[in-house]
């Protein structure tokens, strides 16, 4: 997630200078750069799990991992859902026999990594409805990340869970939600989509789902027994300590997408 602040707030401004417009242009562009950016952002994610999870036989794990990643890459780009997270599936089955001794570790490493990537790669599909519906994402967890920071050192009161994440409070949580929700109503309003008031709904389960990810990442690092998922990005840290929200709200944002419409997905998230 991108987060602005800190001791680095230098390097983490600068690296979010750099991203940001870099994301943006990608997902304008669509197509296969847009499939590559995602997809080397899931080998990175690959990359850092193995790290910090001290997997065995590391190499040939993080090949199965970016083999399926591709693969299932591809196949979203050929217009196959199925296809693609059947593959994810398949690489992660496959991971678990590369790495007996560590296999939970190493199957749910390649899930992580494809959760990361292939929902938003399935949302951005073609035409102008794609690009929305992961505009919609971003401004949801951008908004979140951000004013839940400001608002928690602002305000601050309770903590949130202590004991995973001391530094989060209840009324960063309950302000990045609401900051959540409002950008999401923003870009709904902008790209005029009808029936603006059920995505606010929408955004703000999204916002929920997004920092419940985040929390599912500081768990697994207090596991792990690491401050952070890796050094890829100057002052944020690793691929992974900045998508684990947008993972989780992501996938949550994809699932309901292919329920209500399991051909045109971008239109299964904006248009209720």
């Amino acid at each position: 997630m991108l987060l602005i602040g800190g001791k680095d707030l230098g390097e983490r401004a600068l690296s979010t200078l750099v991203l940001v417009p870099a994301v943006l242009v990608a997902t304008y562009v669509g197509g296969w750069l847009f499939s590559l950016v995602w997809a080397l952002a899931g080998c990175a994610i690959l990359y850092e799990w193995g790290a910090i999870a001290q997997l065995e036989r590391r190499r040939a794990w993080f090949a199965v991992g970016v083999a399926s990643l591709l693969g299932a890459a591809v196949a979203l780009e050929w217009g196959s859902t199925q296809y693609a997270f059947s593959i994810l599936m398949l690489g992660a089955a496959v991971s678990a026999f590369v790495v007996p001794q560590q296999s939970g570790f190493a199957l749910a490493g390649i899930l992580v990594a494809g959760i990361a990537c292939l929902p938003v790669m399935t949302l951005r599909g073609g035409g102008e409805l794609g690009l929305m519906a992961v505009l919609f994402l971003y401004a949801v967890v951008w908004a979140t990340d951000v004013f839940a920071y400001f608002v928690g050192r602002l305000i601050g009161g309770p903590k949130l869970w202590p004991k995973v994440s001391p530094n989060k409070t209840w009324s960063g949580s309950i302000g990045g939600a609401l900051a959540g929700m409002s950008a999401g109503l923003a870009v709904a309003f902008f790209a005029g989509l009808p029936s603006a008031w059920p995505l606010a709904a929408f955004a703000f389960a999204m916002s929920i789902a997004g920092q419940g990810g985040d929390l599912a990442e500081s768990a697994a690092k207090r596991f792990f027994g690491v401050k952070d998922t890796g050094r890829l990005i100057p002052g944020h840290g690793g691929f992974l300590d900045r998508l684990d929200g947008f993972a989780a709200a992501s996938l949550v944002a994809v699932v309901v997408a292919l329920l209500r419409n399991g051909v045109d997905p971008a239109a299964g998230l904006l248009l209720w």
